[in-house]
């Protein structure tokens, strides 16, 4: 089998997973990466998200073979400033939505640095948080973009 190459986190990988898996069991199971985790399995809820090529993405109804040539980032190479920002927010209760939140965030602020409270509500809008930390969250990220909120 012909392993698949991949930029993941700015890092080279030869993934030696099935083609056909889910890069959600890629990522946590050959990887390690643990951070994007398994909510849905139909790409709505953002618990499994991770940037491909800068574009945030689903990485549960994903298979392997899309990643060939292209480079993956998930929330453990998301900018250390967004993710401090999320701590001193307070912006993680359970944290089981936290990494697509910060995933999609890292998107916005890497199109747009200085996003407004609308813009920032918008990027994060399919992202479902049960624990109700949704202002927490967008506050998080616009102290992250050094934004007052």
């Amino acid at each position: 089998m012909t392993p698949i190459r991949v930029r993941i986190n700015g890092q080279p990988h030869d993934l030696r997973s099935l083609p056909s898996a889910r890069l959600l069991d890629v990522l946590r199971d050959e990887l390690g990466l643990k951070g994007a985790k398994f909510g849905c399995g139909q790409g709505d809820c953002g618990a499994c998200q991770v940037l491909l090529d800068g574009r945030p993405m689903a990485a549960c109804d994903t298979a392997a073979w899309a990643v060939q040539g292209r480079s993956v980032t998930t929330v453990e190479g998301v900018d250390a400033r967004l993710r401090q920002a999320f701590i001193d927010e307070q912006a993680a209760q359970c944290g089981y939505c936290s990494a697509g939140m910060l995933v999609a965030a890292s998107a916005l602020l890497a199109a747009q640095p200085q996003p407004s409270d609308a813009q920032v509500r918008a990027a994060l809008d399919g992202q479902l948080c049960r624990c109700g930390a949704h202002n927490r969250i967008v506050r998080a990220v616009l102290r992250a973009a050094g934004v007052p909120a």
